[in-house]
C-alpha cells in the first residue's frame, strides 16, 4: 500500500506539472511495475496493454458514438431542438435559458459527449440570449451545466468506459442513466426559475419566441427517432450495445444527409474531430490500463478494503468519503481520466460493502448504482472550479466572456446537481427502477 500511495502522489504531482495524464499514468504504472517485478515483465505488461487496447473490439464503440455525435453537431439539428424548446418556455421569464437546458438534454441523448454538447449549444443559443438581453453569466451557466448531461443520458461514452472497466452490462447502464438524466433536466429548469426570481435582472421578462419551422420539427423528430432506434435495438435484442454504435453512426449520417444540413466540409470536420478525440481517449485508456495493472499487483484495492474493515466505518460513510474524493479530484482532473484512474481502486471497495437495503443485495445492482453516482459526481466536476472542463470549453468558444463570469453563472446549477446527487445516493431506486 505504501508503494501505491507514493505512486499516486507522484502521479498527481506530474499532472499538476502539466504532464498529459495518459503519459503520466503510463510512466508511473510502468516504472512502478518494474520496481516491483523487474524491467522485462514491466515491458511485457506495457506492450500487452497497448496491443490489447488497440485491438479491442469492445472499444470500437467509442469512436463510433463520438462520430455519431459530431455528425449531428455539424448537421444543424441542434438549432431545431433549441427552436422547439423555445416554443415551450419562450413565454416565461428566463425561457431561453430553459430552452437551452432542454435542448442540451435532447442533443446529449444522441451525442454522448458533454464537451461536444456545450460547444455546439454555445453557438446555437448564446447569440439569441444575448440579443434578447440575457446576462452572460446566466446564459453561459445554462450552457455549461446543460452540457454535463451528455455524459449521463444514453448513449454516454463515459458509461461505456465504466462498463468496459468493470465488465458491467452497458445496456443496463444506459437504462439506469435515463431517470437521473431527466431529474438533471428538471433540476436545471428549476435552477433557472430560482435564479431569475432571485435576480430578475439576469433575464428579460418575456423574449420573442422563435418560430418553429418545418426543418425544426424534422430535427426534433429525428433526434427522438434516433434515440428510440438505439434503445429499442439494444433492448429488443436486435443488436448489441457495441453494434448499436455502428447502427447509430449510420443512422446519424442518413438523417444528416436527408435533412440537407451536412456539407462536405462539416463531414470532414466530423471525421477529423472524431479521430482526434478517439486517439486521445485511447491513449488515456492505455495509460489507465498500465497504471491499473500496477496498483492491482501492488494490492492497493485489497489494502483499502482491509483498511475500511479495520476502521469499522459503515458502508454509507465509505460511500460518502468516496464521493467527496471524486468531487475534490474533479476540480483538478479531466472527467474521463478521473474515472479511468479511480474506478479500479474504489469499485472493489464499494462492491465488498453491505448497505443494508434489499434493492442493493445483488452485486450487479450495487455496480450500476455506483456507476450512476460516479457519473453524476463527474458531471458536477465539469462545472466546478478551478478546472471545470465545460467552463473552459465555453471560454474557448466565447473568448469575450471572462472565466469568472461563467463560474458565477453555474452556481445555481451546481446546487441543483448536489441535491440530485443526494437523491440518487439516498434513493437507489431512482437508478435501478428501469433496470430491475
Amino acid at each position: 500500500m505504501t508503494i501505491s500511495l507514493i505512486a499516486l502522489v507522484i502521479l498527481l504531482g506530474m499532472v499538476f506539472l502539466r504532464v498529459p495524464i495518459a503519459f503520466a499514468m503510463s510512466i508511473v504504472g510502468g516504472v512502478g511495475f518494474a520496481v516491483m517485478r523487474g524491467w522485462q515483465p514491466a515491458g511485457a505488461m506495457v506492450g500487452n496493454a497497448v496491443f490489447e487496447t488497440g485491438l479491442s473490439y469492445s472499444l470500437s464503440v467509442v469512436p463510433l458514438f463520438i462520430f455519431m455525435g459530431n455528425v449531428l453537431a455539424g448537421s444543424g439539428i441542434a438549432h431545431g431542438l433549441f427552436a422547439a424548446a423555445d416554443r415551450v418556455f419562450g413565454r416565461m421569464r428566463g425561457g431561453l435559458a430553459m430552452a437551452t437546458v432542454l435542448s442540451c438534454g435532447g442533443f446529449s441523448a444522441v451525442c454522448g459527449s458533454s464537451l461536444a454538447t456545450a460547444a455546439t449549444m454555445s453557438k446555437v443559443s448564446m447569440p439569441s440570449m444575448r440579443r434578447f438581453g440575457y446576462s452572460d453569466s446566466l446564459a453561459t451557466g445554462a450552457i455549461a451545466a446543460g452540457g454535463t448531461l451528455g455524459i449521463l443520458i444514453p448513449p454516454s461514452v463515459v458509461l461505456i468506459i465504466f462498463g468496459l472497466l468493470t465488465e458491467a452490462d452497458i445496456g443496463k447502464l444506459f437504462l439506469a442513466g435515463i431517470i437521473p438524466g431527466i431529474l438533471g433536466i428538471i433540476g436545471y429548469l428549476l435552477a433557472v426559475m430560482a435564479a431569475v426570481r432571485l435576480k430578475p435582472e439576469l433575464a428579460p421578462e418575456v423574449g420573442e419566441v422563435h418560430p418553429l419551422t418545418r426543418r425544426d420539427a424534422v430535427s426534433v423528430f429525428a433526434v427522438l427517432a434516433l434515440f428510440l432506434f438505439i434503445m429499442a435495438g439494444i433492448y429488443g435484442g436486435f443488436f448489441t450495445p457495441i453494434e448499436a454504435a455502428g447502427m447509430g453512426a449510420a443512422a446519424a449520417l442518413l438523417i444528416a444527409f436527408a435533412t440537407g444540413g451536412l456539407s462536405r466540409r462539416a463531414l470532414w470536420t466530423a471525421f477529423l474531430d472524431s479521430a482526434t478525440a478517439s486517439a486521445m481517449i485511447f491513449a488515456i485508456i492505455i495509460g489507465a490500463e498500465i497504471f491499473s495493472n500496477f496498483i492491482s499487483f501492488a494490492g492497493l484495492p485489497d489494502a483499502l478494503s482491509g483498511f475500511v474493515e479495520d476502521m469499522g466505518l459503515s458502508a454509507w460513510t465509505v460511500l460518502l468519503i468516496t464521493v467527496l474524493i471524486y468531487m475534490v479530484l474533479g476540480c483538478f482532473l479531466e472527467s474521463l481520466s478521473m474515472i479511468l484512474l479511480t474506478v479500479p481502486v474504489f469499485y472493489p471497495v464499494i462492491s465488498s460493502l453491505d448497505f443494508g437495503l434489499e434493492i442493493l443485495q445483488d452485486p450487479e445492482a450495487v455496480l450500476i448504482w455506483f456507476a450512476i453516482i460516479v457519473v453524476v459526481a463527474t458531471e458536477i466536476s465539469l462545472i466546478t472550479p478551478p478546472i471545470g472542463m465545460n467552463v473552459f470549453v465555453l471560454r474557448s468558444v466565447l473568448p469575450d466572456v471572462p472565466l469568472w463570469t461563467i463560474f458565477r453563472g453555474v452556481w445555481v446549477f451546481w446546487i441543483a446537481d448536489i441535491l440530485r446527487l443526494a437523491l440518487i445516493i439516498g434513493l437507489p431506486v431512482l437508478s435501478l427502477y428501469l433496470v430491475t
